[in-house]
C-alpha cells in the first residue's frame, strides 16, 4: 500500500507541475504575442511607393513629426504610422460604416449594422471616390499604401485585438471616405429629432409640442395625418442606433474662435479649436506635424490633429492658414412619408413607382448570417422597415433624405485643398467644395485676415421647416435645390477682431437662406466673448485657459429660481444654502455642481410629465427647461398638468416654485443615498468623471477595467470646458477630446493635447500618457502640447525608404 500510495503522489505531483508547465508556457506565450503587437519606436523599414526617403521623429509623448520630400510620400508614412498605432480604431471605423460590426462583435451589433446598410454609407463612399480629381485620388491611394504595408508585415499582430479576431484585410483607398460619411450622419441629427416630435403629436396639442425645442422662428408645417401608427414609431426609435449605446458620436457641440492680428499679443491672428465629440480610448484625433520639402520648392508644412483612416489634416495649420471646425447645426436631413401603391411600389406626382431593392447579407458572429431587404424611394432609403414589420395594404413608410449622401460628395477634395490653402480667398475656395457635414469652418490667415465659412450643402424645401415628417407622394415638400454657397452667412474679417462659434445660431432669427428651426443655447457663445472681452490682447497661452473656462451662464440664469424657493428641511435646506452665493462655476472639487446637474434634469422631466410627455419620449434639454422657467413666464403652464386651466396671470409661489423645490428634494435625497448626508462633503468630481473606454472591449469583464481610462474633470453640458453627459447619469462622456490653439506669427506656432494617447494599444506607454495634461494635471501646469519642428525630448527616430 506504501509503495502505491507513493506512486499515486508522485503521478498527481508530475500532473500538477506539467499543467503548470503548460499554463505558464501558454501565459509567456501570450505575453509574448501582445508584447509583438508593440510597435517600434525606432529603425528602418521599407515602404513600396515612397519616391524618396521618409524620416519620422517621435517625441516624448509619441508625436510624430514627418519629413518627407513630396505630399504623397507624406500620406503614404501617415497611414503606416496610423495603422502601425491605430488600426483596431481604423478597423472599427471602416466596419461601423460599411455594416459589418457584427462579423467581430456578434448579434449586440446588428442594430448598427442594419442601419449603415440600410443607408448604404459604403455605395456612396465608393461612388465619391470614383468622382474625386485624380490629386485627391492620388492621396488617398498613397495613403492604402502605407496601411496595406504595416499590414501586409505585422498581419494579426498589427494589433493586440486581431490576435482573437484574425489578420484584418487590406485597407481599401474608398474606406477614407467611410469617417466624413460617419461625421455627416452623426453630426446632422434632425431626422431623429423628426421622428421623435412625430410620435409626440399623438400626445400633445401643436404649441405644446412646438415648446419642447422653443423657437422664435417657423415656416410651416407638415400635414402628418397619414404618419405611421404611434406604436410603430416607437418600435422604429428602437431599431435605430443612439449615444452612447452603439452610436459613435452625439450629436452636438463644438469651440472654435479666431482673433485678428490687432487682437493678438503676437501681432499675428490666433485660433483656437476644440470639438466635442463622444469619449472612446483611444480618442479619434492622432496629433502629428508634417514637413514637406520638395526639391526646388518652398518647404511647407502641417501641424494639428489628423483622424485614423484619413490622410489630411483635420484640424491644424500650415504656414499661412490654421482652421478649426464646429457643427453648424442647420437641417439637412428630412423624414418622408411615403404612400404605398400596392406591395412593391409608392406613389409618386408621376403616378406609381417601383422600389428600388437590394439585398444585404450581415454576417454575424456565432450565429447565421441575417439577409437584410433594403427599399429605396426617389427621397431615399426606406428606415421605417428596420422596425421589421410590414404596414398593410394602403399603408404608409418612412424614407429618408440626407444631404450628407447625396451623389458628389467632394468632402475629400476640399479638405485636401484646405491643407494646401494659403489666404482665406483659398480657404473660402475650400470650403465650397466640402459638401457634407454641414459645418462652421473657422480660419485665421497669416496676412492678418479672420473668417468663418459654412461648409455641406443645405437643402431648399417647396414647403415645409423640416421639423416633422413631410408628405414625399405629392411633391409637396420635396428638396428642389441647395442654398448657393455664397449665399450662406460668411463672416469675414469683422470690426471687432473676432470670430466666435459655439453651435449657436449663426444668423438672425427669421433670416434668409433657411438653415433651420432648432439651435442649442448660445451660453458657451457668449461665454467666450465676456473672456475675450475681459483683456487686451490675447496671448496663445490665454486661447489655452479659455478652453478650461468652467462657468455655466446657464446655472447663472436660474440659480435665481432655486434661491427664491423657502428654504427646505434637512439637506436639501442645506443643498440650497450652498447655491445662494455660488457663481456657477462647475468646479471638480465643489459639490454646488452636483447638486445642480442633479437638479434640473429632474426638474425639466417634472415640467415634461406635467406637460403630457410620455417618460423617456422627449429629453430633458436646457434649452427648453430654460423656456419653463424664464422670468417672463412664458412657459410657466408646463408647471401644472395640461388638463388643468391656467390662470389668466402667474401670481408669486406658484406651480413652477413648487416643481422647482419638489425637484430639489428629490435629487438631494438621491444625492445622499450615494455620498452621504453632508451636502458640503461632496465634490463634482466623485461622480463627473471623464470615461474612455474600449469600444470592443469595454463589454469584456476584466479587460473593461483594464483599459478604461478615467480621470475626474469640472465643467459640465454648458460650459466652454464641455463635459457632456449622457443616458441619465453624471459621467463625463463627451466633450473636447482635442484642444487646440495655433499662432501664425511662427512656423513653432502649435499646440494641441488629446484626451488619451497617441496610441491604441492598451500595453503601450503612450495609451493614456497625454490624460493628465489634458485634464489639467500636468505636473509642470502645462496646458497643451507643443508641435513645433523640432521636440522636446525623442521618443525615437523610424526611417522609411523606399521598397
Amino acid at each position: 500500500m506504501q509503495r502505491r500510495s507513493g506512486w499515486l503522489r508522485r503521478f498527481f505531483l508530475r500532473g500538477f507541475f506539467t499543467v503548470l508547465a503548460l499554463v505558464v508556457l501558454a501565459g509567456g506565450g501570450l505575453a509574448a504575442a501582445l508584447w509583438f503587437t508593440l510597435p517600434p519606436s525606432q529603425g528602418r523599414y521599407s515602404l513600396r511607393g515612397l519616391s524618396a526617403p521618409v524620416e519620422i521623429v517621435q517625441d516624448e509623448h509619441g508625436i510624430p513629426r514627418i519629413a518627407a520630400t513630396s505630399e504623397r510620400d507624406a500620406a503614404e508614412a501617415l497611414g503606416w504610422l496610423h495603422a502601425r498605432d491605430r488600426m483596431f480604431q481604423m478597423e472599427t471605423m471602416r466596419r461601423g460604416a460599411a455594416g459589418r460590426l457584427a462579423e467581430v462583435a456578434g448579434p449586440a451589433a446588428l442594430r448598427m449594422d442594419r442601419f449603415s446598410r440600410t443607408l448604404g454609407l459604403a455605395q456612396s463612399a465608393q461612388a465619391d471616390y470614383v468622382a474625386l480629381p485624380e490629386a485627391t485620388r492620388s492621396l488617398l491611394d498613397a495613403y492604402a499604401r502605407g496601411v496595406n504595408t504595416w499590414l501586409e508585415a505585422r498581419g494579426r499582430f498589427a494589433a493586440p485585438e486581431f490576435l482573437a479576431l484574425g489578420r484584418p484585410e487590406p485597407w481599401e483607398p474608398w474606406q477614407s471616405l467611410l469617417w466624413a460619411k460617419v461625421m455627416g450622419l452623426w453630426l446632422s441629427g434632425n431626422w431623429r429629432l423628426e421622428l421623435d416630435r412625430a410620435r409626440l403629436a399623438g400626445f400633445l396639442p401643436p404649441e405644446r409640442l412646438a415648446e419642447l425645442w422653443p423657437s422664435d422662428e417657423s415656416t410651416g408645417r407638415a400635414d402628418f395625418a397619414t404618419l405611421p401608427s404611434v406604436e410603430r414609431l416607437a418600435r422604429l426609435a428602437a431599431a435605430v442606433p443612439e449615444f452612447p449605446r452603439d452610436a459613435p458620436l452625439p450629436s452636438s457641440a463644438s469651440n472654435a474662435w479666431a482673433v485678428s492680428a490687432a487682437r493678438s499679443a503676437t501681432g499675428k491672428p490666433l485660433l483656437a479649436s476644440d470639438p466635442h465629440l463622444g469619449f472612446q480610448a483611444p480618442i479619434l484625433w492622432y496629433l502629428a506635424r508634417i514637413e514637406i520639402a520638395a526639391p526646388g520648392q518652398p518647404p511647407r508644412f502641417l501641424a494639428g490633429a489628423t483622424s485614423p483612416g484619413v490622410p489630411f489634416m483635420v484640424i491644424g495649420r500650415n504656414a499661412a492658414l490654421a482652421w478649426g471646425f464646429t457643427t453648424t447645426h442647420s437641417d439637412t436631413q428630412d423624414v418622408f412619408i411615403e404612400r404605398l401603391a400596392g406591395a412593391d411600389r409608392y406613389e409618386t406626382p408621376e403616378g406609381p413607382r417601383p422600389f428600388t431593392v437590394r439585398e444585404e447579407t450581415i454576417q454575424v458572429r456565432g450565429r447565421d448570417p441575417e439577409v437584410l431587404r433594403v427599399r429605396e424611394t426617389r427621397h431615399g432609403p426606406v428606415i421605417s422597415d428596420l422596425d421589421g414589420t410590414q404596414p398593410p395594404a394602403g399603408g404608409s413608410v418612412l424614407a429618408v433624405r440626407m444631404a450628407s449622401l447625396a451623389p458628389q460628395d467632394s468632402a475629400a477634395a476640399g479638405l485636401h485643398a484646405l491643407n494646401n490653402a494659403g489666404t482665406l480667398a483659398e480657404a473660402r475656395a475650400a470650403a465650397a467644395q466640402i459638401t457634407a457635414p454641414a459645418q462652421n469652418l473657422m480660419v485665421a490667415a497669416a496676412d492678418g485676415g479672420i473668417g468663418m465659412f459654412l461648409t455641406g450643402r443645405t437643402p431648399v424645401r417647396r414647403a415645409g421647416d423640416g421639423t416633422l415628417p413631410s408628405p414625399g407622394w405629392d411633391g409637396s415638400h420635396d428638396w428642389t435645390g441647395w442654398v448657393p454657397f455664397d449665399a450662406m452667412p460668411h463672416v469675414v474679417n469683422p470690426e471687432d477682431g473676432v470670430v466666435v462659434n459655439a453651435n449657436n445660431r449663426v444668423q438672425a432669427a427669421g433670416a434668409e437662406p433657411y438653415l433651420g428651426r432648432d439651435w442649442y443655447g448660445d451660453w458657451r457663445f457668449r461665454r467666450i466673448h465676456a473672456l475675450l472681452a475681459q483683456r487686451g490682447p490675447q496671448a496663445p497661452q490665454d486661447l489655452a485657459a479659455m478652453q478650461r473656462d468652467e462657468v455655466s451662464l446657464f446655472a447663472q440664469e436660474l440659480l435665481p429660481v432655486l434661491r427664491a424657493i423657502p428654504r427646505p428641511t434637512g439637506p436639501a435646506g442645506a443643498a440650497r444654502d450652498l447655491l445662494l452665493g455660488w457663481d456657477g462655476q462647475m468646479r471638480a472639487d465643489a459639490p454646488q455642481p452636483l447638486i445642480f446637474n442633479a437638479w434640473w434634469p429632474l426638474a425639466a422631466r417634472a415640467a415634461l410629465a406635467m406637460g403630457g410627455v410620455p417618460a423617456g419620449a422627449w429629453p430633458p434639454t436646457p434649452e427648453f427647461l430654460r423656456f419653463v422657467l424664464n422670468p417672463d413666464r412664458r412657459g410657466a403652464h408646463w408647471c401644472r398638468p395640461a388638463t388643468e386651466a391656467v390662470p389668466a396671470a402667474p401670481v408669486a409661489g406658484d406651480a413652477c416654485a413648487a416643481l422647482v423645490a419638489e425637484a430639489l428634494e428629490r435629487a438631494t435625497a438621491q444625492l445622499a443615498e450615494r455620498f452621504g448626508p453632508d451636502p458640503a462633503a461632496w465634490r463634482w468630481d466623485m461622480a463627473h468623471r471623464a470615461r474612455f473606454e474600449h469600444p470592443l472591449l469595454r463589454f469584456l469583464p476584466f479587460l473593461d477595467d483594464w483599459t478604461r481610462i478615467e480621470i475626474g474633470t469640472g465643467g459640465d453640458g454648458e460650459t466652454v470646458n464641455r463635459g457632456g453627459m449622457a443616458g441619465g447619469g453624471f459621467a463625463h462622456v463627451h466633450g473636447p477630446g482635442l484642444r487646440a490653439v495655433f499662432d501664425l506669427s511662427a512656423p513653432e506656432g502649435a499646440a494641441a493635447v488629446i484626451g488619451t494617447g497617441q496610441s491604441g494599444n492598451p500595453l503601450s506607454r503612450y495609451w493614456a500618457d497625454q490624460t493628465p495634461v489634458w485634464a489639467g494635471h500636468a505636473p509642470d501646469g502645462a496646458l497643451l502640447l507643443p508641435l513645433g519642428p523640432v521636440p522636446g525630448q525623442s521618443g525615437g527616430v523610424l526611417r522609411l525608404e523606399p521598397g
